[in-house]
């Protein structure tokens, strides 16, 4: 068949085969260099270094722990199996819910949270619309216009917009990385603050009940200085000893009443200090047993020293730290590249509003570009470097908040150790000084001993009373420092 016998419909179909064909070509090779690039922009590498954990001087066992090395710790139990008293635990319960400063390191967290979503979203189109009206002589859209020949005249526009970053060199990928670890510190700081604050609200109910021991103890004495002065006034209206007894009698008695309402200011003192814990107003707080009533663990595991690292949330926190300033390295070298973008717009621009949505006043744009640094005067090479420094510094942070909690575990052991012994010598001297009042004063009475005995072993034995309070309450204080240095809890 000739060219000139062809059916020009049948040329129709063959170029309209011969297009199709080539489009099938094109889009297939489209789809393929599509995936390719997805594929890169998902899987690529982004640029900077990648995070690595900085290195710790772990050491294999804390100081002073048991020569037996246990993975068990007391840390791995909640607060309520630590402290027995189940004051204490309503306590703690109240204060998880109302504590102001619980409630500030959540609000942050939310913060934080909002700001690594914002920075989320830079991965996906930004989509938006614009509309806009104007009437003026010479102008289009409130823009000059030489076509418009000196008529005044209106236009109208309304269109909706997009753009997208392309994230080439992983720019993008290092701030949502930044972001995120942002958002994990300020969850571990809340961890953190309620690790703290149980362990504040221990000792500062335990300091309370040692107070109340003081109290106590200072009551007792005081009535005992006052049977002293009773015995020595009775003599001396027998004419049996002088005045400088029943004077030396008064003077004690005074000293010994005159710590009695400095106590009941610092009870009071205490209870609103736990009240501010607790988020209310000043007032009584309730406790069902006294110092000596409580019950110490018999055993206090500690654990390996390497599971700090992932236990205590200041560590962690600090890790996270770390891991945002290693990735603003990246931010910061993805600064020097250019920055490739997709825009496009689809809309109606017309003179007359009711033909916006024509065919004829439709208005469309795709678009691509690119922009980059080429001169800044060394303003991206300080950031670069102000982010390297910042780096090492999160760094030395993460180190040294390591070190310092392989130092506050092995404090809390050897006080632990050594303070029992201490209680029990303080124990022996106190049943010794109860012994001698009591010999003293039947010595006395019997007229074996002078006043001088009964006044020496009575003054002796209040601050021994003391002291083997003060020293109760350490050891108390000594489990609630290990609670916290050891991080136990934050996993409740």
């Amino acid at each position: 068949m000739s060219n000139d016998e062809r059916n020009p419909n049948d040329e129709c179909r063959i170029r309209s085969g011969c297009a199709l064909a080539g489009f099938v070509i094109r889009a297939s090779s489209f789809l393929r260099i599509s995936s390719f690039v997805i594929l890169f922009l998902l899987n690529g590498c982004a640029i900077g270094p990648n995070y690595k954990r900085p290195a710790i001087d772990s050491p294999g066992n804390f100081r002073n722990a048991s020569d037996t090395v246990s993975t068990e710790s007391i840390a791995n139990g909640p607060w309520w199996d630590v402290y027995k008293d189940d004051t204490l635990k309503g306590l703690i319960e109240t204060a998880l819910t109302n504590n102001y400063d619980l409630r500030i390191a959540v609000a942050r967290m939310e913060q934080a949270r909002a700001i690594a979503m914002q920075t989320r979203a830079q991965f996906l189109p930004q989509i938006g619309y614009e509309g806009e009206a104007a009437r003026g002589r010479n102008s289009v859209l409130g823009n000059p216009s030489p076509t418009a020949k000196g008529a005044a005249g209106s236009s109208f526009l309304a269109l909706f917009n997009a753009s997208w970053e392309i994230d080439l060199w992983g720019r993008i990928r290092r701030l949502n990385e930044s972001a995120r670890a942002q958002f994990l510190a300020s969850e571990e700081a809340r961890r953190g603050v309620v690790l703290s604050l149980v362990g504040e609200l221990a000792q500062a109910y335990f300091e309370l009940l040692e107070v109340d021991e003081e109290y106590e103890i200072a009551t007792r004495t005081t009535n005992s200085f006052a049977e002293s002065l009773r015995i020595f006034s009775q003599r001396l209206e027998g004419g049996v000893v002088s005045k400088l007894e029943t004077s030396r009698a008064e003077a004690a008695l005074a000293t010994t009443a005159a710590i009695v309402p400095e106590l009941e200011r610092r009870i009071v003192i205490k209870e609103n200090q736990i009240n501010v814990l607790l988020g209310r107003n000043p007032g009584p707080v309730p406790r069902s047993t006294t110092l000596l009533r409580q019950a110490l663990p018999p055993e206090i595991p500690a654990g390996l020293p390497s599971e700090l690292l992932e236990r205590r949330p200041d560590i962690r926190r600090a890790e996270q730290l770390v891991r945002s300033a290693n990735a603003r390295v990246g931010v910061a070298l993805g600064d020097f590249l250019p920055r490739i973008g997709l825009t496009a717009l689809y809309g109606g621009v017309s003179s007359d509003l009711s033909a916006i949505t024509s065919s004829g006043a439709g208005a469309w744009s795709v678009a691509a570009n690119v922009a980059g640094p080429v001169f800044q005067g060394g303003r991206w090479y300080g950031q670069y470097q102000q982010s390297k420094a910042d780096l090492q510094e999160a760094k030395l942070q993460y180190q040294q908040a390591a070190l310092g909690a392989f130092h506050d575990v092995a404090n809390a052991l050897v006080s632990r150790q050594k303070l029992e012994a201490v209680r029990v010598q303080q124990s022996r001297a106190v049943a010794a000084y109860q012994e001698a009042v009591t010999v003293s004063t039947q010595r006395y009475i019997a007229g074996k001993a002078s006043y001088y005995e009964v006044l020496e072993a009575q003054q002796q034995l209040f601050p021994a009373e003391n002291s083997l309070a003060q020293t109760e309450l350490n050891q108390l204080l000594t489990i609630v420092q290990l609670y916290k240095a050891l991080g136990g809890g934050w996993t409740q």
